[in-house]
């Protein structure tokens, strides 16, 4: 992580579909820097993604300052404790999946440390009469966990700040018109890429029509 890194070279030879398999949710990081170019490499992917009449309307806003960290994970902790509760509660069934108890405990894991991930992305865009623009920005987003997946990154998708979604976004001096949708708390991974446990592509695909 303290070596030089070929920025331009970095993630380019990873095919795609190894990637997309592999590009599970990392919330367990290392506090070392990310260099600034490999920001802009993973967020350049995110430009990418496609937008109706190719309106490109995400904005991409990297907090990088410790005490700016600090601050975001003040109010996520404080969030994600209220909106974890019952899971937390559910989780000391000794019946609960064991599964999605690690889930939970990643989860908590990152709410408990997000000051140490180095990079607090967030995306925002341009609403669009009155509407934010989903559709377009999540791809971005899904373009930069892949993008953070080919490089080396651990990444992960999280909505939970918008608890605090007015406060955040004047924060990062955001208008009404310009809310954050994501935040993807981005650092070295502390463990390994792999594929996620999933049900076969079978039990969902459908032809034709949806047979139950």
């Amino acid at each position: 992580m303290s070596e030089a890194i070929d920025v331009a070279s970095l993630g380019e030879d990873v095919p795609l579909l190894e990637g997309l398999r592999t590009a599970r949710a990392i919330r367990r990081l290392h506090p070392d820097p990310v260099p600034r170019e490999l920001i802009r490499k993973v967020c350049e992917a995110g430009t990418f993604a496609p937008s109706g009449g190719n309106r490109q309307p995400w904005l991409f806003i990297a907090v990088t300052e410790p005490e700016r960290r600090a601050w975001v994970a003040e109010r996520y902790r404080k969030a994600f404790r209220a909106y974890a509760v019952p899971a937390l509660e559910a989780a000391k069934d000794p019946a609960f999946p064991d599964a999605a108890r690690r889930n939970m405990k990643a989860a908590l894991h990152l709410a408990d440390h997000l000051h140490e991930a180095p990079v607090h992305l967030f995306v925002a865009g341009r609403t669009r009469r009155g509407e934010e623009q989903a559709q377009a920005l999540f791809p971005a987003v899904q373009n930069i966990l892949l993008a953070c997946r080919a490089v080396g990154l651990g990444a992960s998708l999280t909505t939970v700040h918008r608890t605090f979604g007015s406060e955040v976004d004047a924060w990062l001096g955001l208008s009404e018109k310009q809310p954050t949708c994501a935040l993807l708390p981005i650092g070295w991974p502390r463990g390994r890429f792999g594929r996620p446990p999933r049900r076969s592509v079978d039990e969902c695909l459908h032809f034709e029509r949806f047979r139950a």
